[in-house]
């Protein structure tokens, strides 16, 4: 079980993400993008790192992650094991057709003046007035959405946990999340807020970076209707991450949000 104050640091990691893109990464892989059999079963690692996909840095808080069944209905977390430095879990697949597993965090970032230091804090809303001193000068707080998300079909792919929720940024197959294989471009689509998002620049970038001298990502922006392809130098798993900041922030004081969506998806050879 997660102690307190490690689910605390958790958040705060996760919300302060897209302020640090470029060093730390949050994941998940699963053991299998396709499957099939009487009785399936997938395991999933879930971490934060430097290097894609090589645990050094911390787990994944359990508590976050939401799967979802080819029905639409909520699948169970089994098996759960939260260690020093990656987090580890199974789905059992018992139903046919494509699962989402996701990890979404939300909440607040502020930084402020007080007796003439700069100061940061992250928490949630409820906590903002109460922990912010009363002396605080120049309070500008912003908002922060993040998703990571990874996708397993058992059998035929489908649609229905698929479906977006509107809020933030998201990604859309036009090619199948698990029918990826080198030399078939794939195009998906990107949302924000559950409509198009235009003009948003996405990198996906294949694993075992910790054995490259460079991330040799390959970088792509989102048309008009949000979709964008990519194809792949080489079969392999990918972390397929995007950005975007806006002043549509749905707490107060907030003026500004911040939004981060990243993907694990499985590239087969051809």
């Amino acid at each position: 079980m997660i102690k307190h104050s490690m689910k605390g640091s958790l958040l705060v990691l996760a919300l302060s993400l897209p302020l640090a893109a470029q060093a730390h990464k949050m994941w998940m892989v699963p053991s299998a993008t396709n499957v099939s059999g009487a009785d399936p079963w997938v395991t999933v690692d879930a971490a934060v790192s430097n290097d894609l996909f090589y645990p050094d840095h911390m787990p994944v808080a359990l508590d976050r992650v939401v799967i979802t069944a080819p029905d639409g209905q909520t699948a169970k977390v089994e098996n759960a094991l939260t260690g020093q430095y990656r987090s580890v879990f199974d789905v059992h697949l018992t139903q046919q057709g494509t699962y989402k597993i996701a990890v979404v965090n939300g909440g607040l970032f502020a930084s402020y003046d007080l007796d003439g230091q700069k100061k940061r804090w992250r928490g949630d809303a409820a906590s903002l007035a109460r922990e912010i001193p009363a002396g605080a000068k120049n309070l500008d707080v912003s908002e922060s959405i993040n998703r990571v998300e990874t996708f397993v079909t058992n059998g035929k792919p489908s649609a229905v946990a698929l479906k977006p929720t509107g809020k933030g940024l998201e990604l859309m197959p036009v090619t199948q999340f698990t029918d990826l294989a080198v030399g078939e471009p794939a195009t998906f689509q990107l949302l924000l807020d559950g409509k198009p998002a235009a003009g948003l620049k996405v990198s996906a970038i294949a694993g075992e970076t910790r054995y490259r001298n460079a991330q040799e990502e390959v970088d792509v922006t989102t048309g008009n209707d949000g979709k964008f392809s990519l194809n792949w130098p080489h079969a392999g798993m990918y972390w397929i991450n995007a950005s975007a900041q806006d002043d549509k922030a749905s707490v107060k004081p907030a003026r500004q949000r911040r939004l981060s969506y990243a993907a694990t998806l499985e590239v087969l050879p051809q």
